[in-house]
């Protein structure tokens, strides 16, 4: 199974690296995985005039030619995953190809959303929560936004969580093997 390998970990600056540790991790699952900034035969990349828009050709050409996708949805930059990777992930889904997620972050949505307001977000005299604009929080007990969660279910794929501690989020590779496994479980 060709699986392409969605996240954030392209920002990183040894993102070759952790390419090839998830790479070796889906061989040794009989897998094979497609990073992002992996090569791949795109003409309409090539022909692009923009660097953005063909690193965008490019990534789709990986995902068509994919045949599951594993999302790294760590919150990247806030309080959600990487606007990028939920793209990525949308885009297999309406494919109909197999999605899994995972998180190094185990704390729900809502929390993660008042953690990152900080004294902005306010109880409503209903209960619910609320930022400094008056605009209401997902309050499901999700792990990310109820797209992204909602997403996966109705693909049949796991979403696993794992808390580890800050300085690894981005390299502890646990949840993505035990996502991995269950993805390939249920083929």
């Amino acid at each position: 199974m060709r699986i392409y390998l969605a996240g954030p970990e392209v920002f990183l600056p040894d993102a070759g690296a952790l390419a090839e540790a998830k790479r070796a991790l889906c061989a040794r699952h009989g897998a094979t995985g497609i990073f992002p900034t992996d090569p791949v035969h795109c003409p309409a990349a090539d022909a692009a005039s923009e660097d953005w828009l063909a690193i965008y050709l490019r990534n789709e050409a990986h995902i068509r030619g994919a045949e599951a996708l594993i999302a790294n949805l760590t919150p990247f930059r806030g309080p959600s995953a990487d606007a990028g990777t939920v793209y990525e992930l949308g885009f297999m889904r309406a494919l109909g190809r197999p999605i899994a997620g995972y998180s190094n972050a185990a704390m729900p949505f809502e929390e993660r959303s008042r953690a990152f307001l900080g004294p902005a977000a306010r109880r409503r005299p209903d209960g619910a929560w609320e930022d400094a604009e008056g605009l209401h929080l997902e309050s499901f007990g999700l792990r990310d936004n109820l797209m992204i969660d909602g997403g996966i279910r109705a693909a049949g794929g796991p979403f696993v969580t794992r808390d580890v501690p800050e300085e690894v989020r981005w390299r502890d590779l646990a949840a993505f093997e035990e996502a991995l496994h269950l993805l390939l479980e249920a083929r």
